[in-house]
């Protein structure tokens, strides 16, 4: 695990206004709560969880214990729900897309300390000081950050602690990956715009605090092709069928995967970086 210290306060909330939706020449970018809508299926199968190191972590500083309250916003299907649910926690899961939502219940209708609601980051439907540890997995870019940080401080109890998990790639890139990157920028008109915005460090700091803290983990999914396509059309940006970008992608993939496998797989490497402090207002 690498660890980071703090960088230095500021005193806004806003992202970068070159990865707002719609700035400059970007395409515009469809509302949050609909994005998954159709990839559902693909994100239940093909996503990467979270490796053990980073719950640990949640454990020894962020609070997660047997009978802490945890709300998991932007739940998803239920991955990280699913691993706060084995620390002996409740978990709350809040997610605004319907499909997303009955596929995390369907995971984890048998686990009686879990329940899901309809609702988002800046109105999650929760009671005030009601929730011990906020996380959000691949979910904090689609936030509005100052809306959910406010939302965070209602329902956080005296002390709580918020974590944002992330699964990203290695700044080292393998040359699987460097062609992986190629075709998403040949064929994905949204890509580098959704990419610029995640893991906003600026953003993520008004939100957890200026004490904010850093600790990274290494991860990796192995796949075969069928598990590489099923993971790339689980991204919200990939073109879909009948798109005219789509087969030209499929057939590029394709010939990444022919040129990278072993054996009939290829190794996908992430690093999992988890950003972890108190959320707090300006001034305190």
């Amino acid at each position: 695990m690498e660890r980071r210290p703090p960088a230095p306060r500021l005193a806004l909330c806003r992202r970068a206004a070159s990865t707002a939706a719609g700035a400059g020449n970007t395409p515009r970018v469809r509302r949050p709560t609909e994005r998954f809508s159709s990839r559902v299926e693909n994100y239940v199968r093909y996503r990467p969880s979270y490796p053990s190191a980073a719950i640990e972590l949640l454990k020894s500083r962020c609070g997660l214990s047997p009978g802490a309250v945890v709300a998991d916003i932007g739940s998803g299907t239920g991955i990280l729900s699913e691993l706060l649910l084995a620390s002996g926690a409740q978990v709350i899961g809040v997610e605004p897309n319907d499909g997303m939502r009955a596929a995390a219940e369907a995971r984890l209708h048998a686990q009686a300390r879990f329940r899901s609601v309809n609702g988002t980051a800046e109105a999650t439907t929760l009671a005030p000081a009601s929730i011990d540890l906020l996380v959000a997995g691949q979910a904090f870019h689609w936030f509005e950050v100052e809306r959910a940080r406010r939302e965070a401080l209602r329902v956080l109890r005296t002390g709580g602690f918020g974590a944002l998990l992330w699964n990203e790639r290695p700044a080292e890139a393998s040359a699987f990956l460097a062609e992986y990157e190629a075709l998403l920028l040949r064929h994905a008109a949204e890509y580098a715009q959704i990419t610029a915005s995640r893991a906003d460090v600026a953003s993520m700091r008004c939100f957890l605090g200026a004490a904010m803290e850093l600790a990274t983990f290494p991860n990796q999914q192995t796949l075969d092709f069928e598990g590489l396509r099923g993971r790339l059309m689980s991204s919200s940006y990939a073109p879909e069928p009948g798109h005219p970008q789509h087969e030209p992608m499929m057939a590029g993939l394709r010939e990444v995967f022919r040129r990278h496998q072993h054996g009939g797989q290829v190794v996908f490497p992430y690093r999992t970086l988890v950003y972890f402090g108190q959320p707090q207002l300006p001034g305190d």
